[in-house]
């Protein structure tokens, strides 16, 4: 029979931040991949763990899911950690989760920290909808087009991001999603854990003469809807009525729905609507 993967979360910072579970499931598992052996070996060591491990990164982790998905598939059952977190969230945890779906293999998660959880709860901001966007690429025409789809977004916006590339990065969110609430938090679960929300405009002034340290996870408030509908109005207040309906009409919309919602977008009533097609008509 084949082994089972286990994805096991492990602490941000806190040692205690570990369930009995996955205590458990480590110390029984045939083998543990670990994002990086060294650092993993610290939270081994601590809880009498003696269990093998393999190392599982970012550079290897095509290659390694075969070979740890051979194993599986020999029957050896394996735990993965990641160095802090719930493996598979922005993590390449996700190849050998696929991986091993794709050979039949049975993979089950068990629950525990994760930073971006923990920094969205301790916001401040909207927690019923949201968007994790991890890490933003390093290609500026990536991170362009990125931070342009997010500026319209109603949801709170939760990124991760290290200390020499914060600066820039705030400096890129301010330039395009404007003076926004945020919270910036670091240290999570650990002494020196610090939450500090700001703006968008005094964060970028305040690192300018503090030099960031450690890695940081950003929660910024969504764009708010009314906001959101007043650019809208704004937009549609450009054309003339008669050029709004033949934009929904061009689209495959028959009059009477395009009217509808040339109404909804400017916050006018239908009549309102037909009273400017009949005036156009009359010029």
């Amino acid at each position: 029979m084949a082994g089972k993967l286990y994805l096991c979360a492990t602490p941000i910072g806190n040692l205690e931040d570990i369930t009995l579970r996955v205590l458990r499931t480590l110390k029984e598992v045939d083998l543990i991949a670990a994002e990086d052996t060294r650092y993993s070996r610290k939270l081994l060591n601590h809880y009498e763990i003696k269990v093998p491990m393999t190392s599982y990164h970012e550079h290897n982790k095509v290659d390694k899911a075969r070979y740890l998905v051979e194993q599986l598939l020999d029957g050896k059952h394996i735990a993965l950690i990641t160095d802090a977190g719930t493996p598979a969230i922005s993590d390449p945890g996700e190849e050998l989760v696929k991986q091993a779906y794709d050979a039949g293999i049975e993979v089950t998660s068990l629950p525990g920290p994760c930073a971006l959880i923990t920094g969205l709860t301790l916001s401040g901001l909207s927690t019923q909808r949201f968007s994790f966007e991890a890490f933003l690429p390093s290609s500026k025409k990536e991170r362009a087009r990125i931070l342009k789809e997010l500026k319209g977004d109603t949801r709170t916006l939760i990124l991760y991001e290290a200390p020499h590339r914060l600066q820039k990065t705030l400096e890129e969110l301010y330039e395009v999603l404007g003076n926004r609430t945020i919270t910036i938090v670091k240290e999570l679960t650990k002494i020196h854990e610090t939450i500090w929300r700001t703006s968008l405009e005094d964060a970028i002034s305040s690192y300018e003469s503090t030099e960031p340290k450690g890695e940081y996870v950003l929660i910024i408030e969504g764009k708010s809807h009314k906001v959101l509908e007043l650019e809208k109005q704004s937009l549609w207040e450009e054309k003339t009525i008669p050029e709004h309906i033949k934009v929904y009409i061009d689209k495959g919309m028959d009059k009477k729905e395009a009217m509808k919602e040339v109404a909804k977008d400017r916050g006018i009533s239908k009549r309102e609507v037909y009273r400017a097609l009949l005036d156009a008509r009359v010029e």
